[in-house]
């Protein structure tokens, strides 16, 4: 039997000049401050070293569509929108290869942010706080070796 399952990828590079949506680019240089030509609007929580790169699920993002949301990648706030990984298996500590350059490490979870009420229903933007639905935020991830990342780029988890 022939394995036809999708091996991980990044869909989709996302970038703002620090309100969200994000919009989609087809191509980012990566460096330790973040991904150039995105910017936040409130670096107290959001943005240094430590906050580089805000990465999602895009099977996390379909489902909550299927909810009845309106999220959609780069909504969120999220750099990176990731696709075909077991979320519940993205965790702190977790590397990432994205391309043959860019390598993350995720350090925590995002906490919702007020700004993506309008994405859902009832402006319930908590349904993506990893404190009330365990395995549905955001992650925030350091980065350890800079580079450039495409759309399309695959995905794998280091150990």
């Amino acid at each position: 039997m022939t394995n036809t399952a999708k091996r991980p990828y990044l869909h989709q590079i996302s970038v703002s000049n620090g309100v969200v949506p994000k919009l989609a680019v087809p191509q980012a240089h990566v460096t330790k401050d973040g991904v150039e030509g995105d910017r936040q609007r409130n670096l107290e929580a959001h943005g240094g070293p430590d906050r580089a790169v805000c990465v999602y699920s895009l099977e996390i993002i379909e489902t909550l569509r299927r909810e009845g949301h309106s999220i959609a990648p780069g909504s969120a706030g999220e750099n990176f929108t990731l696709a075909g990984l077991d979320w519940k298996h993205i965790d702190t500590g977790t590397k990432l290869r994205v391309g043959n350059e860019v390598k993350l490490e995720v350090l925590s979870y995002t906490s919702p942010c007020k700004h993506n009420a309008c994405w859902f229903k009832d402006e319930d933007f908590s349904r993506i706080s990893q404190k009330k639905h365990p395995g549905w935020s955001r992650v925030y991830a350091r980065v350890l070796a800079e580079g450039v990342v495409k759309q399309g780029d695959p995905v794998t988890v280091e150990t």
